[in-house]
């Protein structure tokens, strides 16, 4: 008798014995035969393409225009013709400051120059009429010496008494405090009725700001300025410069912002080793503020062939980066890697690691695992 290859040459109860023993064997071993089904796994090939190659620097947002608006008078604060944060024109009235007392000066003044006229005008006729005397000895010379005198004098006064006047004229204007541009400004430091000492020392009273345009700040570091140095052919930075960057926030905004680079230091700054960098940015909204930081990212060369992956195929563990090749026996390859660009926020440069004919893994990489073997499906996305 024969069963699953199994003889039984006894009968009775060995051979009952025996053929429990082989159907046991004979299960077993068909279980054995079923093995797990190969997982379908999207797989990709890089793109290779030219990029241009950026660094990031973080850096700080100043206004175009930044104006301390200054009391140089005493006096009392009589008024606050603005809203704080408000949109003021140029020229316009922002603060008063107790104008009767330079009034009173100026009229004093203006008086002053008056008499000081009317001297000088009987001094002038008075030496006229002592130098037709003196032509026909009527008056000694002396007399005469003492007219020219009396008209010096005069003069003297005069341009003294119109110096008076000019620096009342001014001290009245400082009690007016105007918008010296049109532009965004702060809240008062100062309530109305409050008591200004702005003739000693200027005592700030708000801060006015132009922002229109800002500017960028930030600083590169020497060895990044003598790579830029050496790929330019004519050995100049200044003709290898980009014309752009661009700016990034914590929080994206309405709009992305280009600055427009127009400012390199022309010195290494050696506390630091860095040169310091100024990019002129549009702010036609409003929306940036001086004072705000940025990430300013900053082209400095060109790699004509990147080797480029998804960056949501890239893994990260201890290690650092890494993606799972698959090789010719469509087996799963951890691979540690080197990355750089970012491009068109999808796609990552492979510095190294990968090269332009590898596949990789783009999905589900928490279901494969080094040496699996796997059925590769291109993607298509």
């Amino acid at each position: 008798m024969e069963m699953g290859r199994c003889i039984f040459y006894h009968s009775g109860m060995g051979v009952v014995m025996a053929a429990v023993v082989c159907m046991t064997a004979c299960h077993s071993k068909e279980r054995g035969q079923v093995s797990a089904p190969v997982p379908e796994i999207s797989v990709a090939k890089p793109l290779v393409m030219p990029v241009t190659l950026h660094k990031s620097y973080p850096g700080y947002l100043v206004s175009e225009k930044t104006v301390n608006l200054v009391a140089r008078v005493n006096g009392y604060l009589q008024s606050v013709s603005f809203a704080p944060g408000s949109m003021v024109q140029k020229g316009s009235l922002l603060f008063t400051i107790e104008p009767t007392l330079y009034q009173d000066q100026v009229s004093q003044a203006e008086a002053g120059v008056k008499s000081a006229e009317a001297k000088l005008s009987y001094a002038r006729n008075s030496y006229a009429r002592m130098r037709e005397a003196a032509q026909s000895d009527a008056i000694s010379k002396i007399d005469l010496i003492q007219a020219e005198s009396n008209v010096q004098q005069a003069e003297a006064a005069l341009k003294d008494a119109n110096a008076q006047l000019t620096t009342a004229r001014t001290n009245l204007g400082y009690c007016y405090i105007r918008a010296p541009f049109t532009g965004r400004v702060s809240r008062s430091l100062f309530d109305v009725g409050s008591y200004i000492s702005g003739a000693v020392q200027a005592t700030t009273l708000a801060t006015l700001y132009q922002d229109d345009k800002v500017y960028a700040y930030f600083n590169i570091e020497d060895n990044q300025y003598l790579r830029m140095i050496m790929a330019s052919p004519e050995g100049e930075l200044r003709g290898r410069m980009p014309k752009e960057v661009k700016l990034s926030f914590q929080e994206p905004l309405s709009e992305e912002y280009v600055g427009r680079l127009d400012y390199l230091s022309p010195n290494v700054e050696l506390s630091t080793g860095t040169l310091n960098v100024r990019a002129e940015i549009d702010n036609p909204k409003g929306e940036l503020k001086s004072g705000l930081y940025v990430t300013i990212s900053l082209p400095y060369g060109e790699n004509s062939e990147a080797v480029l992956v998804r960056d949501a195929s890239i893994g990260t563990d201890q290690l650092g980066k890494y993606v799972y090749l698959v090789n010719d026996s469509n087996r799963v390859v951890y691979r540690h890697i080197e990355t750089g660009e970012l491009v068109n926020d999808t796609l990552r440069e492979v510095v190294k690691g990968v090269d332009a004919n590898d596949r990789y893994v783009t999905k589900a990489l928490l279901k494969v695992r080094d040496g699996m073997l796997i059925a590769p499906v291109e993607s298509k996305d």
